[in-house]
């Protein structure tokens, strides 16, 4: 049974409330979960990034603190913010460790992430392919939809535009039935980005994401505006 914090931190953090969701754990209350918050937090908001390293630094040596410490340095790289001179290699060892000593769904979770390395900033699109196939194999497998969300939404740009723009809707509508509000919102305006600047649903959705970027302080969506 997951511990009643454990649980209510959880639900926050799928709403993408990180700070009430970290306010609700204890400080030896689920490690891993509060490192995992910490980073998404970092992530979308590009705030407290110390405070994300110093939590994935408590975790014991495990796969989950090698994807946590690769998705750190891909993200400085990213966004270019204090990014350090090793952080390209640091992050696509820290996810082959990951993939090679996680069970099945932590691993899959690392080859997607190592294939978004190669595709965002390697732009190896022929090495990034094939990772993305392997985790969307296992994320269907599992009917993880959010997982898959997050796969659909990066092999997306790679598909002719009719298979893209459906790539994109499903990974939208997947991530709002299951309540992932940040994930959300980056959806809606990345259709918006893919439609044409006549289309009326293009309108619509950069009406209707902008208002929940700003709510969450969604730094890469601000500051896009």
């Amino acid at each position: 049974m997951i511990p009643n914090d454990a649980y209510v931190a959880s639900r926050l953090h799928r709403l993408g409330e990180w700070d009430a969701a970290l306010a609700v754990l204890g400080p030896d209350t689920a490690p891993g979960l509060r490192a995992e918050i910490a980073v998404d937090r970092w992530f979308f908001r590009m705030q407290h990034h110390a405070e994300a390293e110093r939590a994935v630094a408590a975790l014991p040596v495990s796969p989950l603190a090698q994807l946590l410490t690769g998705r750190l340095a891909y993200s400085r790289l990213l966004f270019r913010r204090d990014a350090r001179a090793d952080d390209r290699a640091a992050a696509e060892t820290a996810y082959c460790t990951a993939a090679e000593d996680g069970d099945e769904i932590l691993s899959a979770w690392a080859e997607y992430h190592w294939a978004v390395l190669l595709d965002n900033i390697d732009e190896d699109a022929a090495g990034a392919l094939p990772r993305y196939e392997t985790a969307l194999e296992v994320a269907t497998k599992s009917g993880d939809g959010l997982f898959e969300s997050y796969i659909i939404r990066h092999l997306a740009p790679h598909k002719e535009p009719a298979e893209r723009l459906a790539m994109l809707r499903r990974s939208l509508h997947l991530r709002a039935a299951l309540g992932a509000r940040p994930q959300t919102i980056a959806a809606q305006a990345l259709l918006a980005e893919y439609l044409s600047e006549g289309d009326p649903e293009r309108a619509e959705l950069l009406q209707i994401y902008r208002p929940g970027a700003e709510e969450l302080h969604i730094a890469w969506l601000l500051s896009e505006d």
